[in-house]
């Protein structure tokens, strides 16, 4: 069994920052892909960014220049800096591995107030 538990989500004002957690656990082998995506209500699963094992990333549009993904392998975990938030920020964000299948968290809520 493996499980992803995040932290670090909360309420923030707009242009505020928070940094979200997510640590893998259980019977882990090698974890190709550490990421986020996010889920507004009413709206579908939006991509948030991913990072490789090997430290590559990629962003989705609506994020790139404000957040920042990090990774710690040997703590089998993911970092979100998410800085300049914006209310449409606002959204329960999914911590996502991929090994040998993929892995979701359960979800963290993040709130911007404008």
């Amino acid at each position: 069994q493996v499980q992803l538990l995040e932290s670090g989500g909360g309420w923030v004002q707009a242009a505020g920052s928070l940094r979200l957690t997510c640590a893998a656990a259980g019977s882990l082998s090698s974890i190709n892909i550490m990421g986020w995506y996010r889920q507004a209500p009413g709206k579908q699963r939006e991509f948030v960014a991913t990072i490789a094992h090997g430290g590559s990333t990629l962003y989705g549009v609506s994020v790139k220049g404000r957040f920042t993904i990090s990774r710690d392998n040997a703590k089998n975990t993911v970092y979100l800096q998410m800085s300049s938030l914006k209310a449409e920020d606002t959204a329960v964000y999914y911590c996502y591995a991929l090994m040998s299948r993929s892995y979701w968290g359960q979800g963290t809520q993040v709130t911007v107030s404008s």
